[in-house]
């Protein structure tokens, strides 16, 4: 998907003609880099599982720091360990690696829309760096109330709070983990046909950090995230993502 399709679809295209052309090339410039650091880069080890907090009432996370006594396994939601799911989160821990190096943000992670074990839609996290986290968030308009991640899941739109206080206050809903965020990016991942695909979400312990370059970074890794998912492992091959929306071959 081309990147001005992405800003249009997501709602993060700038107002002015000089902020579209500068948001452009600065995604672009990443996207460039997220390509050379993946063919150059060795496989990271894959995790099949995480710990996740303990749930409370209605699917908040009861304690911080609070952990549930079972660990979250991806082999059922994923349909097995098999080499494709082994190639998915080798490259989606790629992704992570290269986020976290290049941002100042405290927690980050990419969730794909799947089925689950129960049949239910929800987003599941696949690769994230940062504090234990909840690892499904069911796409429902109820959860939706709550929750960034349900909402742009389902309306493919972005939601950036650069001020979780000031926006608190204002009577927004917000779904709370960790005290400590005072800014958080929640953005739609497309495929080709502009379905919602997953989401990414970074936070941080800092307000007003989604501005700017970080904006680009965090838009560049949901412009490269989908095509990766259309990788054929067998042939290591993957589709591009250019400006101008022209494709070739990783």
């Amino acid at each position: 998907m081309s990147i001005v399709r992405y800003l249009n679809l997501s709602g993060l295209l700038p107002q002015t003609e000089a902020r579209q052309q500068a948001l452009q090339q600065a995604v672009a410039g990443y996207v460039k880099q997220f390509q050379l650091y993946l063919q150059s880069t060795a496989a990271p080890e894959v995790q099949w599982s995480y710990p996740v907090p303990e749930l409370g009432e209605g699917g908040a996370c009861s304690l911080f720091g609070q952990l549930a006594d079972a660990p979250y396994d991806l082999t059922d939601v994923l349909g097995g360990k098999t080499p494709a799911n082994q190639h998915l989160l080798q490259q989606m821990n790629s992704i992570t690696a290269f986020y976290q190096s290049h941002s100042k943000s405290d927690w980050f992670g990419i969730y794909q829309r799947r089925l689950n074990p129960q049949g239910e839609t929800v987003l599941v996290k696949l690769s994230y760096f940062g504090a234990p986290s909840r690892a499904e968030f069911p796409l429902t308009t109820e959860f939706a109330a709550i929750s960034n991640n349900s909402t742009v899941g389902l309306s493919g739109k972005a939601r950036i709070i650069n001020d979780v206080p000031a926006y608190l206050q204002q009577g927004g809903e917000y779904y709370t983990c960790d005290p400590k965020v005072l800014a958080e990016a929640c953005i739609p991942l497309y495929d080709e046909a502009g379905q919602v695909v997953g989401i990414i979400d970074s936070e941080a312990f800092q307000k007003d950090l989604f501005v700017a370059d970080e904006l680009a970074l965090l838009i560049a890794t949901a412009v490269v995230v989908p095509a990766l998912w259309q990788t054929d492992p067998e042939r290591g091959t993957a589709a591009t993502v250019t400006d101008n929306g022209s494709r070739s071959t990783l």
